[in-house]
């Protein structure tokens, strides 16, 4: 043992005593060691004592055996002591001294309890204590009280002796293991431990009864301290003062497994040296346990009658696990088999003790390379924000209160960290979502949705996007992960009291942790060095108590089944019919906001109809997408509607199936809201009696005109902006339409909105019951006869010109006829069977169908270069982009005439808007390159010259850009350009 300078001058030493093998014998190690491993350490026998022999194997206890070792171990074990040699037995290997406990000695405290008794003189000359003159008078004062093994009373020496079952003398074969384990399973056993084989293994005698056991700890595996041989000859510790070899605990068998251990060959020679830390996890588990009092939990027993189980001993106050500390210092290898074993969080500790000694290399895991992972942490982007909408059960979007409304930095998307929840599933690959995920989703919905909270952020994790192309590199997409707070001094309805207790107080609810407990959720079981959730040990222990008490997921029970009809995928009739269930009471109807479509356009669910409509203001329009400030006014709707809970009231619905109306959240119009941020414009079309709160619409856009906010910046009192440029305003006529038919040419057909005649004219035909065939020859449709025709494409009966007949009279129910819809302005082939006679009522009103034509610009015929392409870009806009449109007539055409294919009657030359838009589709060709604008005349009036310098812009980029028609260059003139001016209002 080294030493220090006062030691090596004066013969004593400090030490700290690790064991106590019999009444008068101690193992004391040192303070402090410069060498690397275990401190050096010496066995001490009392100097002129001798204390009661413990039962050696097939023995017995000498009378007050176990009491005088008891009183000696309770006395030093784990304390500091000044100790010196006073002599030495060769013969025996043996260190005789005396030794002081805070300047006791402590022979003395032993010889004046009675527990030893003194030896006047050794075999040799001077083998006495210097203490022996104080030793003997103390015995005797011993003696003459009864003290200790001179006691007096009768029995007490054969009392004293211990009933040791077979077991405990060393004969483990007698153990009932299974027995054991079924009367004792998951119960703290008190037990003293009397040998350490490595690390990870103790013997102990389990009280009161004495019962020795071998004991392997749950869980983990130290390293092995090798093989001695013969590996079958078990080493026996000597209590004896006599003949004691000074070791505290043997190697009866190599330590690899707990199986390993037992299935060693008795016939096996030679050694095996102990493995790497080896010798400092057997170090580190006896200064804790050896000789200590601890508590043993049974876990369980192997294939080969093992005991496994839990070691628990005092640290002062606290109670310390044995086999998280050897973990936690890098001594001991989790072990899977037998942690299996154990509770769900013991597990779950030494798990992630392991887990955290890999990451520092420590010890056993100094040369641990760890296995490539897909997550990476993530430090200091903590923030505060409100939660705008709830994707799923697992992932939120708060907008981050740092950043105005309206950046791109603005929302930021949240999964929640180490959970996972049922799938919302995709509608566009048809897929339905998974049982309990509308659950999950609507319980965080009622709880977070336009809630302030603090999100903690903690890792991303790199995965490859499920939709994407085969080729698509698996890093193409990175998620984010963290934990959120939802900060509330309130408990909120169904919110549960254990998961918020577990949670750090101050920091509010964890909403992943409130997941988790209600059963919407699973824990994800992470591997070796993933990142994972700060709060990973509480989640765990919320998806216990889920578990345990059957909750959602974890239950037994079908999920409640929600059937709701999408009206945003079906076809426009449909909604029609859904309008009377929405428009009969005449009261507002709640909904809950699904999405935000544009600024002035959403999806709402309407729960006591169970269907999702499209729902957009009536007489409100917003900029449209990729126009200035239509993020704004889009981000704005997210933070005060999205998934609130609204009320609505339907006043139409349009062509496309959206429903029009108006919606309150909280009693506020949000309209008004829009319109009075400066993000929406009041539609002049619209007829205020029909819209609910016009007059608030109206001041709302007076004060954002005066404020000159967002889409009015450039606003001056008496002018409109057509275009990009400030124009006199002129009274023109302006119709709110719906594009029905594209021809080519830049001609197309409208329907106006709001028309009485139309609507009284679509009721009456859907009001129709057309079945029976007329007989042939008793109805004979002619060229230029309106008769009703069944459209091919949903079957409903519109009114239509016959166009061409089948040549000679009807013959059969599949004769052709050509036929031109009045009301659409398209055309197409039916069969008899499908035309009717039409009431006279019905066929005498002019035909809704106007024919159109594009102001100031030239389209390409469809047998001109860029006649197709310009053709399908109108189809598209019109047909299934934008679905209403503003139409400003700048002129009439007004020379009649029938056209094959365009019917009868003027033709309008309009601007044409599609509404929430600024910019024309006038200007929006020529910026293709698919039209022209018309010669200028050098008479042109101002309005028109102001025009065309406003679309030369357009077409000046065109040009600029090769676009379309510019892509070789300019364009030669052609003559028609040139040509006199018509009459006034003629066409050009």
């Amino acid at each position: 043992m080294a030493s220090s300078t006062a030691g090596a001058t004066t013969g004593w030493y400090r030490g700290r005593v690790k064991a106590v093998p019999s009444g008068d014998c101690l193992v004391i190690t040192a303070m402090a060691s410069s060498k690397p491993g275990p401190p050096p350490e010496k066995t001490i026998t009392l100097s002129s004592l001798i204390a009661p022999r413990l039962a050696r194997r097939g023995g017995v206890d000498e009378p007050f055996a176990w009491d005088s070792r008891e009183y000696l171990r309770k006395l030093c074990i784990g304390k500091e002591v000044a100790f010196r040699v006073d002599y030495t037995v060769p013969s025996i290997g043996r260190e005789f001294g005396s030794v002081f406990l805070c300047d006791k000695n402590i022979a003395a405290l032993v010889v004046s309890e009675g527990w030893a008794k003194v030896r006047e003189q050794g075999q040799q000359k001077g083998e006495v204590s210097p203490y022996l003159a104080e030793l003997l008078r103390l015995e005797d004062q011993a003696k003459q009280q009864g003290l200790g093994r001179w006691s007096k009373v009768p029995g007490a020496s054969e009392a004293s002796i211990r009933n040791l079952p077979p077991s405990a003398i060393g004969d483990p074969s007698n153990l009932d293991a299974m027995g054991l384990l079924a009367v004792n399973k998951g119960k703290p056993m008190e037990g003293i431990v009397e040998q350490v084989r490595d690390g990870s293994t103790v013997r102990v005698y389990l009280l009161p009864e004495f019962q020795f056991v071998q004991v392997f700890v749950a869980g983990i595996q130290a390293p092995s301290m090798g093989r001695r041989a013969p590996p079958d000859t078990v080493a026996e510790t000597d209590n004896s003062s006599n003949d004691h070899n000074g070791e505290v605990s043997a190697e009866p068998r190599a330590t690899l497994t707990s199986a390993q251990r037992l299935a060693v060959s008795s016939t096996s020679s030679g050694e095996v040296a102990p493995e790497t830390f080896g010798v400092e996890a057997k170090h580190f588990t006896e200064i804790r346990v050896l000789n200590r009092d601890v508590r043993i939990v049974l876990e369980g027993v192997d294939k080969f009658s093992n005991l496994i189980g839990s070691v628990y001993y005092s640290d002062g106050e606290t109670a310390k696990d044995l086999a998280l500390e050897l973990i936690e210092n890098g001594l001991a290898k989790y072990v899977e088999w037998s942690a299996n074993m154990m509770e769900e969080d013991a597990k779950r500790r030494l798990k992630t003790a392991e887990l955290q000694a890999k990451k520092t290399r420590l010890r056993l895991w100094a040369n641990y390379v760890p296995p490539p992972t897909n997550s990476k942490a993530i430090h200091d982007q903590n923030f505060m924000g409100k939660v705008v909408e709830v994707v799923s059960g697992d992932c939120i979007i708060v907008a981050d209160d740092s950043v105005p409304y309206g950046s791109p930095l603005a929302e930021r998307r949240v999964n929640l960290s180490s959970i996972r929840c049922p799938k919302m599933g995709n509608p566009r690959r048809d897929e339905k979502p998974a049982p309990y995920a509308r659950e999950a989703k609507e319980f965080l919905r009622t709880r977070l949705i336009g809630r302030q909270v603090k999100v903690q952020m903690e890792y991303s994790r790199k995965v490859s996007m499920v939709d994407g192309p085969a080729t698509a590199p698996p890093d193409s997409r990175v998620m984010d992960f963290g934990s959120v707070f939802l900060l509330s001094s309130t408990k909120g309805e169904g919110e549960d009291t254990s998961a918020k207790n577990s949670s750090d107080q101050q920091a509010g609810v964890n909403v992943g942790e409130l997941v988790v407990s209600r059963g919407f959720g699973t824990v994800i079981r992470h591997r070796d060095f993933e990142e994972r959730s700060n709060y990973y040990d509480a989640l765990l222990a919320a998806e216990s108590r889920a578990i345990a008490g059957k909750k959602g997921i974890h239950s037994a029970k079908d999920p409640p089944v929600m059937h709701v009809t999408d009206l945003l995928t079906a076809p426009a009739k449909k909604s029609r019919d859904f309008l009377p269930f929405l428009h009969r009471s005449g009261r507002r109807i709640p909904a809950v906001v699904e999405y935000v479509l544009s600024g002035h356009r959403f999806k709402l669910l309407i729960p006591k109809e169970t269907c999702s409509i499209a729902f957009a203001f009536s007489g409100v329009r917003c900029p449209g997408r990729d126009e200035p400030y239509s993020d704004e006014a889009i981000a704005l709707m997210r933070r005060k509607i999205m998934q609130r809970d609204v009320e609505i009231e339907v006043e139409t619905v349009d062509r496309t199936g959206t429903f029009l109306g108006s919606l309150w959240e909280a009693r506020t119009n949000m309209a008004v809201v829009l319109v009075e941020a400066g993000l929406a414009k009041i539609q002049t079309s619209f007829s205020s009696d029909r819209i609910p709160d016009a007059h608030l619409l109206e001041q709302a856009e007076r004060s954002a005109k005066r404020q000159k906010l967002k889409i009015w910046e450039n606003y001056v009192e008496g002018e409109e902006v057509s275009n990009g440029a400030a124009v006199e305003s002129k009274q023109k006529e302006v119709l709110k339409v719906i594009v029905t038919e594209v021809l080519g040419g830049g001609k197309f057909y409208v329907q106006t909105i709001g028309d009485q005649k139309a609507t009284s004219l679509q009721q009456q035909l859907a009001a129709l019951n057309l079945q029976e065939v007329p007989l042939i020859g008793a109805f004979s449709p002619k060229k230029g006869d309106i008769v009703l025709a069944q459209f091919s494409a949903d079957n409903s009966w519109n009114r239509a010109m016959i166009i061409n007949t089948p040549r000679g009279a009807v013959e059969s129910l599949k004769d052709m006829f050509e036929v031109f819809y009045i009301d659409f302005g398209n055309q197409e082939a039916v069969p008899y069977s499908r035309l009717r006679p039409v009431d006279p009522s019905m066929s005498s009103a002019s035909g809704l169908a106007q024919l159109c034509s594009l102001a100031h610009i030239k389209v390409p015929n469809l047998d001109e270069d860029f006649g197709q392409e310009a053709a399908e870009y109108l189809s598209d806009y019109m047909l299934n982009g934008a679905t209403e449109f503003m139409a400003t007539i700048e002129e009439k055409d007004t020379s009649g005439g029938k056209v094959k294919g365009q019917g009868t009657g003027n033709i309008l030359i309009v601007t044409l808007v599609a509404v929430g838009s600024e910019l024309s589709l006038n200007a929006l060709m020529l910026q293709e390159g698919l039209a022209r604008l018309e010669k200028r005349k050098k008479w042109e009036s101002k309005e028109r010259q102001v025009a065309f310098g406003s679309l030369e812009v357009y077409q000046e980029e065109a040009r600029t850009d090769r676009r379309g028609m510019w892509q070789y260059g300019d364009i030669q003139s052609d003559e028609e350009d040139a040509g006199p001016v018509r009459k006034a209002g003629g066409r050009r």
